[in-house]
């Protein structure tokens, strides 16, 4: 008989039903799960607000609050989807229960969390991961693929940008999102920590890093109509040295008009390079510096690669890979990733230790900007 894996969700906002959504695809995505999984129950902010959800997407147990669901012997994996600022103690108490843990980004509220985290999640011998969703996009898998084969040569430089325009009005009603005091930084938390585990995860180790952040507006709106002092970054540009030699920049903004998803990136090497957007998010393109450029051009320029639905055995299959695919599908795999490890009792990356990490390179980034953008070692 498979293996059933029960999932408690702490928090259901959109995150929440994200991953609601992506336990549920599973068996449709993938053939011949070896697990079975399913949302045991969630728990919100109020006890009426979670019966409600759960009576509309028939979970069968609403919890008064993230302890009372760690607390039930028939959950396995605790998923966090809460604000930043709670992350570190539902994940510390799931820990000490014995419960598998999933968090959303970032890891934590600051680097001592994480890292505290991390520590623990070893001594546990648990499998605990974090939701860095965009690496489980086909089209980034295939540029992992690209780098590790060796396609672009010796990385040389990069260029990673992450761009909303969700703080562009100020009249726009304020979440938590941009209060420091629950989200722990702004902007480059929230898009800064997707930017950096892309650049981590596909051109190595940070040596060096230095940051500066802005705040556009003094003063945003809150929902009762008064105004609002701005305590979180708005936008954070960043410069940075890797291990390997390779220089680049790094920018996250929600100060950009006409970006509602602006993820794009682009790696140059002696030999090639690559670049992706996420609005193109079935393509890879990708350079292959070899080819002639005579005459007239020759052969080179960058190559568009169809990456939609091109996932491993056993997905891959369902969609059709010529049907165009999503967001949502970085989120589906990513989740089957984790499910499988825990099922099977493998290691999953990103895990706390991932996390633990993009916390430490955040914090360095603060201090940069903090002593006025003054490169930092990482």
């Amino acid at each position: 008989m498979k293996k059933h894996l029960h999932v408690g969700i702490a928090g259901f906002g959109a995150m929440g039903r994200t991953h609601a959504y992506s336990i549920a695809s599973l068996p449709y995505f993938y053939e011949d799960l070896p697990f079975r999984a399913s949302v045991r129950g969630i728990c919100t902010t109020s006890l009426d607000k979670t019966e409600r959800i759960c009576d509309t997407l028939g979970f069968e147990r609403a919890y008064a609050d993230a302890h009372a669901m760690i607390a039930d012997p028939e959950i396995d994996v605790i998923d966090i989807c809460t604000p930043n600022n709670s992350h570190f103690e539902i994940a510390s108490a799931a820990l000490d229960a014995g419960k598998h843990v999933l968090c959303e980004k970032p890891f934590c509220f600051d680097e001592q969390q994480a890292q505290t985290l991390a520590k623990k999640a070893a001594e546990k011998n648990l499998v605990c991961g974090v939701v860095y969703n965009n690496r489980h996009l086909s089209a980034i898998m295939r540029a992992k693929q690209l780098i590790d084969e060796g396609a672009l040569g010796r990385i040389l430089s990069f260029s990673f940008h992450y761009r909303h325009d969700s703080d562009i009005d100020p009249a726009r009603t304020v979440g938590w999102k941009q209060n420091a005091e629950i989200c722990g930084a702004g902007t480059l938390f929230d898009l800064g920590s997707h930017a950096l585990d892309l650049c981590f995860y596909l051109c190595g180790d940070f040596a060096k890093i230095g940051g500066r952040s802005q705040i556009a507006f003094d003063t945003h709106k809150q929902a009762d109509g008064s105004l609002w002092q701005t305590n979180a970054d708005e936008a954070f540009y960043m410069t940075a040295t890797l291990t390997s030699g390779a220089v680049g920049q790094i920018s996250v903004s929600k100060l950009s008009h006409g970006s509602e998803d602006g993820l794009e990136f682009s790696v140059w090497g002696t030999d090639g390079a690559i670049r992706f957007t996420l609005a193109q998010s079935d393509i890879l393109y990708y350079m292959d510096a070899s080819q002639p450029k005579l005459p007239l051009g020759g052969t080179a320029g960058f190559t568009a690669i169809p990456a939609s639905g091109r996932y491993p055995a056993p997905g891959g299959k369902f969609p059709t890979v010529k049907a165009p695919q999503g967001w949502l599908r970085g989120h589906v795999h990513g989740m089957y990733l984790y499910l499988d490890a825990v099922a099977g009792g493998k290691h999953f990356s990103p895990d706390f230790s991932d996390g633990a990490y993009i916390q430490h390179v955040m914090a360095c980034a603060m201090k940069s900007d903090a002593e006025g953008g003054k490169e930092v070692d990482v």
